[in-house]
């Protein structure tokens, strides 16, 4: 195949990144994601299938593919999705259609899923996926996030800290971990992950035949 040499120093089109974001809910990953995002404008959310009826001011492929459950089962039963689960009753999935154009593209996309996601994931596609949790500074300062939130009630709060506990414990199978105890320090760590990811030569397929002509020069 022959390389893609574009430009004056002959680079060609780099494979993108999945880039997997997790962490307990409250921990400040989805203010963060964003702020990445407006830093790197190769860098696109993954927008998840779900069944769950879309909130005020959703959009439809936009926020999520929202389909019904016997949608959902048929791409499942396709094989269009990268990985799918149950949360709190509803059915969350990736597709992998349109995470491969972007990709093939040169397009980093960053995934905002849980380690059971994150775990099927890299399954599906080891050499693409870089993992990162998140971690907030303390447990207590967690449940005040969610608290002044004002989403949830006492009750959900209670579960929300259970499960937060449960996911933790899941920090030591991801490539990275980020402690979200000043932002800014935690955006530049993300941004240095996702630089020095870029930069690794697997991520570059026209680097065999631009090395090839070099020698031939």
């Amino acid at each position: 195949m022959s390389a893609d040499l574009r430009g004056p120093r002959g680079r060609g089109t780099r494979r993108g990144i999945m880039l997997i974001l997790s962490s307990p809910s409250g921990t400040g990953k989805t203010t963060l994601a964003h702020r990445l995002i407006d830093q790197n404008p190769d860098l696109v959310w993954s927008v998840s299938a779900t069944t769950r009826p879309p909130r005020k001011g959703e959009t439809d492929g936009e926020d999520y593919f929202f389909l019904s459950d016997a949608d959902f089962q048929a791409k499942v039963e396709a094989g269009e999705f990268f990985e799918h689960a149950e949360v709190f009753g509803r059915r969350y999935g990736t597709l992998k259609a349109p995470v491969e154009d972007a990709l093939s593209m040169g397009r980093d996309v960053i995934f905002d899923i849980d380690w059971q996601g994150a775990k099927l994931l890299t399954e599906q596609a080891p050499r693409d996926v870089v993992r990162v949790f998140l971690l907030p500074p303390s447990l207590k300062l967690l449940k005040d996030r969610l608290v002044r939130r004002g989403q949830d009630s006492e009750d959900v709060i209670n579960s929300r800290m259970n499960q937060a506990k449960a996911e933790i414990e899941h920090w030591s199978e991801y490539d990275y971990v980020v402690i979200n105890d000043e932002f800014s320090r935690a955006l530049e760590e993300l941004a240095a992950i996702l630089r020095a990811e870029r930069l690794k030569r697997m991520r570059h397929p026209w680097l065999t035949d631009f090395v090839e002509a070099l020698l031939e020069e």
